[in-house]
């Protein structure tokens, strides 16, 4: 495998160093390929991603994110709109599932489900007048990126309960009517049972009822805010891996931000990073070294060896050795 390794900006240059400890525990023929990108490197050039780093990037098999910073500067291009677009990974994938040993605000611990967004798309389409009193965002919604996020959802849902639920707006937004017929006609193709649900109303199910789902699809923006918002039941934005799936490529990060107002200070959560870290060894069907990951960092949660936004005294750094050296003594 050749991995692309993007720290980025901020807490992406603590919590991917992390993750990579954690990797490299594992003793796997893995070739890393450092790729510099991000606010910092456009400080320093001009610009945040080349063209020679797409091709890098697509040279390698998958990309292990940290975070980006993006200023409020228009001529700031988007790193992961443009990764995203430039190798065509349309389907984003956070899955939401509790950890031993750690509960979220509402307490539950009897949900297990995954976001499944598209995310070439959408309200990130890209396509936007600035004016000095207006600006203009496109929303794209097309038959073809509606049907493959579709068929996406319904791969996951027959290695699970076979049953989606499709978030959209199509009361108010007359685009969602377009993905919400191309989502329930290729559930109805696959055989796969389904539900829709009001993007609004899902927002309230979501918390309190979060057992009732098992697959959801929906739309980037909506994806995008309802991932972040179910973070809330696993216990935060620290916890919460993803992934980003196209037909050649794939892109793991946290779903975290850069974080400047930690950055540096060494308390940052890695366990988001080797989360995605550990998604990215169950796509290349590295199945047992992930249940390995999985067994460590819950060992070392339930030791306490953990950050201090989950109670404990530990370093970013500390966690990630601690996890790392749980997976050396699993292995032996």
């Amino acid at each position: 495998m050749k991995l692309a390794v993007v720290e980025g900006d901020g807490i992406g240059k603590e919590v991917i160093p992390a993750a990579i400890e954690v990797l490299d525990a594992l003793s796997l023929p893995i070739e890393k390929v450092p790729v510099e990108l991000g606010y910092g490197k456009w400080e320093k050039t001009g610009s945040a991603i080349t063209y020679e780093d797409l091709d890098i990037l697509k040279e390698c098999d998958c990309i292990l994110f940290g975070a980006i910073t993006t200023p409020s500067d228009p001529s700031y291009k988007s790193v992961l709109l443009t990764i995203r677009k430039e190798l065509d990974m349309y389907a984003n994938i956070r899955p939401i599932k509790p950890i031993d040993g750690i509960r979220g605000v509402t307490g539950r611990n009897d949900f297990n489900l995954v976001i499944v967004r598209e995310n070439t798309e959408g309200m990130y389409s890209g396509i936007e007048e600035i004016h000095e009193d207006v600006a203009y965002t496109k929303r794209v919604i097309t038959r073809k990126g509606s049907t493959r996020i579709a068929e996406y959802a319904c791969k996951l849902a027959k290695n699970r309960q076979n049953r989606v639920e499709i978030v959209h707006k199509s009361n108010v937004l007359k685009s969602d009517r377009l993905f919400l017929d191309v989502c329930r006609q290729t559930a109805s193709s696959q055989h796969v049972e389904y539900h829709d649900t009001l993007v609004d109303s899902m927002a309230y199910n979501l918390i309190v009822h979060p057992n009732r789902y098992d697959v959801i699809v929906t739309t980037n923006l909506f994806g995008d805010i309802l991932s972040d918002m179910a973070a809330a039941l696993v216990g935060g934005l620290g916890l919460v891996p993803s992934a980003n799936i196209g037909k050649k490529h794939a892109f793991f990060e946290p779903v975290h931000g850069s974080a400047p107002d930690i950055a540096g200070k060494g308390i940052a959560n890695p366990i988001a990073a080797v989360l995605s870290m550990k998604m990215m060894l169950e796509w290349y069907e590295l199945t047992d070294e992930a249940i390995i990951v999985q067994d460590a960092i819950e060992y070392v949660i339930n030791q306490n060896s953990v950050t201090p936004d989950l109670g404990g005294k530990s370093t970013t750094p500390e966690v990630g050795q601690a996890i790392a050296d749980r997976v050396r003594q699993l292995i032996d």
